[in-house]
């Protein structure tokens, strides 16, 4: 995909060059009506088979993807340290403490804070760091 950006940016400022265009929306019309109906008549495939080939990804929520991730080392307190505040981590079931275990703190882009250890989220906060529910178990 790089590469074919790289051919784009290379080859389209000559081009509108040559073709005199000097305004975005002038750029915007000769792209959508000259330019790109040339590149897919050129460089366009028919496909091997009909139908879509998007396939989508179950099993993984995208905001646990589409988040800032960064391990922590949980500390003598059992709490993790992140952006000048203290995360508790309750006690579970399957364990009482992470005292020096590492685990990775998961900040949403509303603010909202999760903490995980591997796939099992142990705690989630609101964005002022107070817990917002229970653990959610492990898909």
């Amino acid at each position: 995909m790089e590469r074919v950006f790289l051919t784009l940016q290379q080859r389209l400022v000559p081009v509108l060059r040559r073709a005199g265009v000097l305004t975005t929306a002038a750029a915007n019309d000769y792209l959508r009506e000259i330019y790109v109906p040339g590149h897919n008549a050129r460089f366009g495939k028919e496909a091997a088979e009909p139908g879509s080939a998007f396939v989508s990804r179950a099993g993984i929520a995208l905001a646990e993807v589409l988040c800032v991730q960064e391990d922590r080392q949980v500390g003598r307190d059992n709490c993790v340290s992140w952006s000048g505040r203290s995360l508790q981590i309750p006690e579970q079931r399957h364990r009482r403490h992470y005292v020096k275990a590492v685990v990775c703190v998961h900040e949403y882009p509303d603010g909202r804070l999760a903490i995980f250890d591997g796939p099992r989220c142990l705690v989630r906060f609101d964005a002022e760091g107070v817990p917002i529910d229970e653990p959610t178990p492990a898909a």
